[in-house]
């Protein structure tokens, strides 16, 4: 049995079946949106006031690992996660909660490999660093890439949860869309990344509290805590521990604990949205502990979702479907079980979708923070390096605004598109992240690979992600849409970010394309890095002595260490990992004697009270020494 599209918007749009909004509900919804600007506004009247990019765009680094931590989680956790765990749960059981074991490598190594080397740069782009270790061609490729993946995910989470709550309970769509956005563009424009990161501290509580308050009363209404499990188990939505290693297997152990890691890995290590956050803080220790700090919050968050799913499966197994016709339609299940539970309790719907919202704003907020951040540092003030400080920050919050404008055009965009749209659009975002995390992992732990290696490894990862990618939306783009489980069903399976079957495939192109969606970032980390090394090693690779100290994380050293030192030297094995910085300001006597041209940020060693200073501009390296009397 099918549902097609189009029966089942004629059955969102019939207002009879819609759930409704109480007074007490708008003024919820309406109080976090005053709140979060009202962060914003305090932020922007407090302290410097946001009058310099250093402020503006890195919270002055002052920041400690509480909120950049909770900011992390809200980044993360975005209202498509908080639609779609739920939905995936109810539909396919508790394999995907396996994903949580990813979490432990998924922190644990941007906490010691990639925080130590990017916070010791005293960069403010993580794409900075791309320059640093290859050459400004590279960075502009990562910053452009940043940019389209960004850009497109921005418009499915504003747009997502809008049109769900629209379907169900006849929210106003382009109201909802229009306050989100703009809302979130004016905070994140008055008050920068300060205020990006409280607000994300505020609106991680509403969204942790509208969970618990729906399984609560969920769990209450459907007979307690033994019915719904009684129910769960009987439904067969209990996941036993799947170790088969075939890669095409949508969710198994082995894709959700592995290929997490490369997807966790690709968001908390080399994202420039997170990787802000990191900088931010006070220390180094401050933003590893933040790391550090994510791991039980991203468990409680991934278990509220799961237990979520969980009751609304015991709440609807068994029952007429033709009852409940939104559970057919994925994005917007969660939101008809919610205004279901909490119907008869005013104020409870209200807090679920202030909920959902704050998890949007979150998303969105960093987003803008983040793209502003790349624009700025990496496109716009490498050709004006004389610009000042006041018209820096100025056309910094110009390019937050204007990448406000340009979420909201890219909503509408999604909503001219359809469902469709949303899963292009969310393996998009996946696709994309794993070449990007395949060039810094090609930068950081091979002294070799040089800049026509990276630019060809990253145009080949794209390229064969893309493929991948939009081969298996257009390969699976037909397929069943299963009914509401009945209690006794067993597993159904599907693709991706949707609920079609997949049948035997035959054909190894075709096959090929059933790759599970969560190898898709280290598949293509791997292929960035072979194409990566293979290049470099055809047209000559980069000696010892031309990389810049302090942006490779000695991997390899640590691995081969038992190698000969010659040997190891021939390997580039013995780059050290700068251990502190130093900030050089390089004048134009010829121009403004007390006005620095630009600041370079550069790692020093000391060896036999010589200090070495390393700093690049315009492709140029340059090595200053001095000794500690003139230190």
């Amino acid at each position: 049995l099918t549902v097609p599209s189009r029966i089942a918007t004629a059955f969102t749009m019939d207002p009879s079946i819609q759930k409704h909004f109480t007074v007490v509900d708008y003024v919820i919804f309406a109080v976090l949106l005053a709140a979060s600007m009202g962060i914003g506004l305090y932020y922007a009247l407090s302290g410097g006031r946001q009058r310099t990019t250093q402020e503006f765009l890195m919270a002055d680094r002052s920041m400690r690992c509480l909120p950049v931590s909770l900011s992390l989680i809200a980044s993360f956790q975005s209202a498509v996660a908080i639609i779609g765990v739920p939905a995936e749960i109810y539909t396919h059981g508790t394999q995907y909660w396996f994903i949580g074991c990813a979490y432990v490598l998924g922190l644990l190594i941007p906490a010691h490999v990639f925080i130590p080397v990017l916070y010791r740069l005293r960069l403010s782009s993580a794409y900075q660093y791309l320059e640093l270790r290859f050459s400004k061609a590279v960075r502009i490729c990562g910053t452009l890439t940043f940019i389209f993946q960004m850009v497109i995910y921005m418009g499915v989470c504003v747009y997502t949860p809008a049109f769900a709550l629209n379907a169900v309970t006849g929210f106003e769509l382009w109201g909802a869309v229009l306050a989100t956005g703009l809302v979130c563009t004016v905070y994140t424009t008055m008050g920068g990344l300060k205020a990006v990161i409280w607000t994300d501290v505020f609106q991680t509580i509403v969204m942790f509290a509208g969970q618990l308050a729906v399984i609560v009363v969920g769990v209450h209404q459907t007979g307690g805590v033994s019915e719904v499990w009684r129910k769960v188990w009987e439904g067969n939505r209990i996941s036993a521990l799947d170790l088969n290693p075939d890669p095409t297997e949508r969710h198994t152990f082995w894709t959700l604990a592995v290929g997490g890691v490369f997807l966790m890995l690709s968001l908390y290590g080399v994202n420039q949205a997170q990787v802000q956050r990191y900088l931010s803080a006070r220390t180094e220790k401050e933003a590893v502990r933040s790391c550090y700090m994510v791991f039980p919050s991203l468990q409680l968050a991934l278990a509220l979702s799961c237990v979520m799913g969980l009751v609304m499966f015991a709440r609807y197994c068994g029952e007429d479907p033709s009852d409940n016709i939104f559970l057919y339609i994925y994005p917007q299940m969660v939101i008809y079980f919610v205004m279901d539970m909490l119907q008869g309790l005013p104020g409870l719907p209200g807090l679920f979708v202030a909920c959902l919202f704050s998890a949007a704003l979150s998303t969105i907020s960093s987003a803008f923070n983040s793209l502003a951040t790349v624009t700025m540092e990496d496109l716009i003030k490498p050709h004006f390096p004389a610009m000042s400080e006041a018209r820096a920050t100025l056309l910094s919050k110009v390019l937050a605004m204007s990448y406000g404008l340009v979420c909201l055009a890219m909503a509408y965009l999604t909503h001219l598109m359809g469902d469709s749209v949303l899963q292009v659009a969310l393996k998009i975002f996946g696709m994309v992240g794993g070449p990007i995390l395949g060039l810094f992992c090609l930068g950081m732990f091979f002294p070799w690979a040089n800049s026509v290696g990276a630019v060809t490894g990253l145009g080949t990862g794209l390229s064969v992600s893309f493929w991948i990618g939009i081969g298996s939306i257009i390969s699976h783009s037909s397929g069943t849409k299963p009914l509401p489980p009945d209690c006794s069903s067993s597993f159904l399976s599907g693709n991706t970010t949707t609920v079609t079957q997949l049948s035997a495939l035959s054909n190894v192109t075709l096959s090929f394309y059933s790759l599970s969606y969560m190898w898709y970032s280290a598949f293509n980390c791997f292929t960035v890095i072979v194409i990566g090394l293979i290049i470099s090693f055809l047209t000559g690779p980069m000696k010892e002595q031309d990389v810049t100290p302090g942006t490779i994380y000695p991997l390899l050293g640590t691995l081969f260490g038992f190698l000969p030192a010659r040997l190891k030297k021939k390997l580039c094995c013995v780059t050290p990992l700068g251990q502190t910085v130093f900030v050089i300001k390089v004048f134009h006597l010829e121009q403004h004697l007390h006005q620095p041209d630009k600041i370079f940020i550069a790692p020093f060693t000391i060896s036999h009270k010589i200090i070495t200073y390393v700093c690049k501009t315009n492709d140029i390296l340059i090595t200053l020494t001095c000794t500690l009397a003139c230190w």
